[in-house]
């Protein structure tokens, strides 16, 4: 028996979320179907955690056991050839038998991207949130700042949430001002990207940071409100949830 690593990205528009569900296209059954048409196995595979329906990852890991004796650098290729093109493994290593991938990771980092002017960028809309107005990014980036280290994220977890805790650290937080490399007039646009790592992530709590970091960038908050949202631990007083296509897992750390 061999223990398989793997790490996987894939873009999310088409799919109902990582996790495998009833009725409904998922990246685990795409995974899984590919593996047993590679090795004739039904395997189970256990990922660092599950994204949304529309989640985007470039940095996914997931580990399943199996008795194949395929070449571990020959893995990817096999089951890319098998994947839809909006999924490919990028990596893959044999780890102890006793590895797994929720469990053991140590860190994650999401990035969500928002693109602000008048109109969407044709090739990018399925990656950024587009919102047509300017946003204040200074008082964003301050508001951010409140998030820095360990805190009860209460306010900005889903009521759906079945963690027994709400404490999560957040060690990096930050806010980037990307300005179009090529336009040609019409739109003037930036890119905003917000990227967080920290030792764990609650349900939507990035895509509610997020939706409360817009009413702050649009003067509908201060960047102050921040810190009050977080010391009330209650979730009506942050923002919305912001929408799913902005939102990127970048990376898992062990």
């Amino acid at each position: 028996m061999r223990n398989l690593r793997f790490v996987v990205a894939y873009d999310g528009t088409k799919y109902s979320g990582f996790q495998t569900q009833p009725d409904a296209l998922t990246i685990q059954d795409e995974l899984e179907g590919a593996i047993m048409n590679l090795t004739g196995e039904k395997v189970k595979i256990i990922a660092s955690g599950r994204t949304d329906a529309g989640v985007h990852a470039k940095g996914q890991v997931f580990n399943f056991m199996t008795i194949s004796q395929i070449p571990v650098e020959r893995w990817c290729l096999a089951l890319n050839t098998r994947l839809p093109r909006d999924i490919v493994t990028r990596h893959a290593q044999e780890v102890p038998l006793e590895f797994h991938s929720r469990h053991a990771a140590k860190l994650k980092t999401y990035s969500y991207t928002i693109r602000t002017g008048r109109f969407p960028d044709v090739f990018s809309r399925q990656y950024q949130l587009h919102h047509p107005a300017r946003l204040d990014a200074e008082a964003m980036r301050e508001g951010l700042e409140h998030l820095r280290g360990e805190h009860d994220f209460t306010s900005f977890c889903s009521v759906r949430s079945t963690k027994q805790s709400h404490v999560r650290t957040l060690y990096d937080v930050r806010l980037e001002v990307l300005e179009e490399e090529y336009d040609l007039g019409y739109n003037s646009p930036s890119v905003i990207r917000i990227v967080m790592t920290g030792n764990g992530f609650l349900y939507n709590m990035v895509r509610i940071i997020v939706g409360t970091l817009l009413q702050i960038g649009t003067g509908k908050r201060s960047s102050g409100d921040m810190a009050r949202i977080l010391a009330a631990k209650d979730r009506s007083k942050a923002g919305p949830t912001a929408e799913a296509h902005g939102l990127m897992l970048l990376n898992v750390q062990y």
